[in-house]
């Protein structure tokens, strides 16, 4: 009876370690895809919504998305792989696995030859689907001759994933007033650079706690060595390290394309091998846009001019009889930032211990897939109501706020408003 005890008081204190989440360990070794960290297809929502609170109705929208999938976006990512391969192979030193690989790389570049960075079919679908969604679960919003403005960085793949939303929603709803915009002149609070805060994220001692993890998770001789039938060709030509970390890069890209139904790369990797190199992104992006001590837990303040928009245009809207959407697409390097500056989902958690993230629930696939997006969604009884209320979805599911609340996921947006505000106000700009 005591074992007993004790196994079932593991198990509770594991789940409230895990946040009632799976590691990600069992995770990866079920869905592979989800190692590929940012280049994860957009998996869709996972869960229903709450019902309205009683008397509210959803008035207007404030949207923030990732473009759709991509195709990788730098030459090396598919000709190092392939060139490297291709010596190997006409010295007849490529093993039957190596030579199977080369075959599925070639496929892969060609795919994606003229393509870097271009969105993909499946990218476009991704933002179609995401607009009928949106459509169909606050109908009020997107009814009649409602107006939906949109905005999107001046890269291809971010306009054509906001068209491709637009699109949609005319389908729906022919009547909608819609304008849309790509132009530098959005690009502060869609993009910013801030040289500060990006060279602060390569920092010494960022630098170091990162290569020091890295040291306890590189995992690729063994990949490396399947592929070659000569271990002295291995040792004198060939950077193991770097030919398994682009054959990782493109495992992960193979489920934003057409390719994906006939073609994988995951075989290559064991479970384990999928979890450690996961692990050297997932901390790579953790000290880049969370909130590491490391680096002073300011990462996030690469958005504080996006959310400043948002409670400008939220302001502004709400004292419109009916103001319908605002929608904004733009990049990972944006959503992420502004997932942790808003706390959502506890990611501002400041974590000193790279080695703790996953315990304490930084795991970044549940953060910035492919077509990642942010939505506000704001309620009220009718356009004199001055009692607004706020939800807020990550990937369309409803997140928590560093706010109490009464009415859980609803939210005052008056105190969200007044909290975020004094957050983005304390920072201080060189």
């Amino acid at each position: 009876m005591k074992r007993q005890l004790l196994s079932i008081a593991i198990l509770f204190l594991s789940i409230a370690l895990m946040g009632q989440q799976p590691l990600p360990a069992s995770e990866i070794a079920l869905h592979p895809e989800l190692s590929a960290s940012n280049m994860m297809a957009y998996p869709g929502p996972q869960r229903q919504l709450s019902p309205a609170p009683k008397g509210k109705k959803p008035f207007y929208l404030s949207h923030f998305g990732r473009h759709g999938s991509r195709y990788l976006t730098k030459p090396q990512d598919y000709d190092y792989v392939l060139s490297l391969l291709e010596r190997a192979s006409k010295e007849q030193k490529l093993s039957a696995l190596g030579l199977d690989v080369l075959s599925r790389v070639s496929r892969l570049e060609q795919a994606a030859h003229n393509r870097l960075g271009d969105l993909t079919p499946l990218g476009a679908q991704e933002h179609r689907d995401i607009a009928r969604r949106m459509a169909g679960r606050f109908p009020q919003v997107f009814r009649g001759d409602a107006v939906v403005d949109a905005r999107s960085t001046t890269v291809m793949r971010s306009v054509l994933s906001m068209e491709s939303a637009l699109q949609e929603l005319l389908r729906l709803n022919p009547r909608l007033r819609i304008s849309h915009d790509a132009s530098y002149h959005d690009m502060y609070y869609l993009n910013l650079t801030d040289k500060k805060l990006l060279d602060n994220a390569q920092s010494a001692p960022s630098r170091q706690a990162y290569d020091e993890y890295c040291r306890r998770h590189r995992n690729w001789q063994r990949v490396a060595a399947s592929l070659f039938n000569d271990t002295t060709y291995v040792s004198e030509f060939v950077n193991g390290e770097r030919l398994v970390y682009y054959l990782f890069r493109l495992a992960g890209s193979v489920q934003d394309t057409e390719l994906r139904h006939d073609l994988s790369l995951f075989d290559l990797f064991t479970p384990q091998e999928l979890l450690d190199n996961w692990r050297m992104e997932n901390a790579f992006w953790y000290l880049g846009y969370g909130h590491p001590p490391l680096n002073g837990s300011q990462q996030p303040y690469l958005m504080r001019n996006m959310l400043r928009r948002i409670i400008e245009q939220t302001d502004s809207c709400i004292a419109l009889p009916r103001p319908g959407a605002t929608l904004r697409f733009g990049h990972e390097t944006g959503v992420l930032p502004l997932v942790c500056l808003m706390g959502l989902n506890g990611y501002d958690a400041p974590i000193g211990n790279l080695d703790s993230l996953e315990l304490r629930g930084w795991v970044n696939y549940r953060i910035y897939p492919m077509s990642c997006n942010v939505q506000l969604v704001f309620y009220r009884h009718d356009p004199s109501d001055p009692d607004v209320l706020v939800k807020v979805l990550l990937n369309e599911d409803e997140a928590t706020l560093p706010l109490p609340t009464s009415q859980p996921p609803y939210y005052r947006w008056a105190d969200v408003r007044a909290y975020y505000l004094r957050k983005v106000e304390a920072y201080k700009e060189n």
